[in-house]
């Protein structure tokens, strides 16, 4: 034969042992398989991508990747021969995992989880395997919750002054709960206590007192631990009430500075206003609330019948009016020889309370609660059931009986 020829041939048969040689040095590499530089944090049900990466790059029919937790079976996902294996799978990863295989061929052998849940916390190991050479890399994942916004409450007198409670739930892992005044000072609190659910998820109380008087506004937040975000509730500790002289009964005489009335049971000469109560001996206070937590004080300072609460702004102000939660009105007060509360459809009497002399109204519009307190005994006297405003503004409001003479605090 030539010898062109069996040059020729000997190039050719040179080239083709070279390239087996390299596919056979790129299989036979050593495989590396590594994980993320750290952890992976997510909300709890959302979903997560665990990364995991091989190199060099396998052929995906050639491997077998199996991510798992403590024990290697059962497992929390498995692939092999170009297929996901599920005949072991861990019970609670049935339906909620997926290895991603567009991105297989460039060496990512990454797990998708989804809907996490908080027991999906912890270290997650990928193990990868081809032949007989294998390794593994370990991810850990963090899952966070943020609870509920915390509620914000009066309790009771405590210490010549009242208790204040604000609670929240529903977080992991445990928050840190902040209280704070109008200037952003953070304020020590006097107790504070932690309790975890059934699922694992903290709920967390802490309370403060308040001396009487105190007129600012306070704030409670909850922070998570793991990063900035946090809910927060604010509260108006005490509000100033003014009567609002245009909605007062014509027999009824307001003080220069509208924060007392008199029933004198002498007609003024005043105009019967649309907004005025007829016949009923009624005022409102002047500003209304549409949000918020707040509180003020009503004192008899000398008469007989009173009653004394809050009302939609949407009143009845004219002709025969039933004072009851159905007609928007939500108060106590002694009534017909009687200290009781206004429910319907049956009035409830409260022989168990001394009739007080100062009463503190407390309204929290977002939750639908009225709630009433013997500032004379420091004890509650009555919680109303829980009501919708309906987006109406709620105001102050009394009745005065004959001879009544009635104080707003602060």
């Amino acid at each position: 034969m030539p010898s062109g020829f069996h040059l020729h041939c000997s190039l050719l048969a040179f080239i083709i042992y070279g390239l087996v040689f390299q596919v056979h040095e790129l299989q036979s590499a050593p495989l590396n398989v590594t994980g993320p530089p750290g952890p992976i944090t997510v909300a709890m049900g959302e979903d997560v991508v665990l990364p995991c990466r091989v190199s060099p790059e396998q052929s995906v029919q050639d491997i077998e990747v199996i991510w798992f937790r403590e024990h290697f079976s059962p497992f929390v996902h498995r692939y092999k021969g170009g297929q996901d294996q599920y005949g072991e799978q861990m019970l609670q990863y049935q339906g909620r995992t997926e290895l991603l295989k567009d991105s297989l061929t460039n060496g990512s052998m990454d797990l998708k989880i989804f809907h996490v849940q908080l027991s999906d916390r912890g270290n997650y190991t990928c193990f990868v395997h081809r032949d007989s050479d294998y390794d593994e890399a370990v991810v850990e994942l963090k899952v966070t919750a943020s609870g509920s916004a915390p509620l914000i409450a009066l309790e009771r007198y405590q210490d010549g002054g009242i208790r204040v409670a604000c609670r929240s739930a529903g977080w992991y892992p445990q928050p840190q709960v902040l209280w704070q005044d109008p200037h952003g000072q953070h304020l020590p609190s006097l107790s504070e206590s932690v309790t975890r659910d059934k699922s694992g998820l903290f709920a967390v109380e802490s309370s403060i007192i308040l001396t009487r008087g105190t007129n600012q506004k306070l704030s409670c937040s909850v922070r998570h631990a793991l990063h900035s975000q946090e809910q927060g509730s604010a509260f108006y500790i005490s509000v100033n009430v003014v009567l609002d002289p245009d909605t007062a009964h014509c027999d009824l005489v307001l003080s220069d500075d509208c924060k007392s009335v008199k029933r004198e049971d002498t007609r003024q000469d005043i105009p019967d206003i649309p907004e005025r109560f007829n016949p009923w001996r009624c005022v409102l206070g002047r500003e209304g609330f549409t949000s918020g937590r707040c509180y003020w004080e009503v004192e008899a300072v000398d008469g007989g019948g009173w009653t004394v609460g809050v009302s939609r702004e949407d009143v009845k102000r004219k002709g025969e009016i039933e004072f009851k939660p159905e007609e928007g009105i939500w108060a106590v007060g002694q009534w017909a020889g009687h200290f009781q509360a206004l429910t319907s459809p049956n009035r409830t009497l409260l022989p168990e309370i001394q009739t007080p002399k100062r009463i503190r109204v407390s309204l929290d519009y977002e939750e639908g609660r009225v709630a009433f307190f013997s500032v004379d005994e420091e004890i509650p006297i009555f919680t109303f059931p829980l009501a919708s405003f309906e987006g109406m503004r709620v105001h102050p409001w009394v009745w005065l009986g004959p001879g009544t003479w009635l104080k707003m605090w602060p």
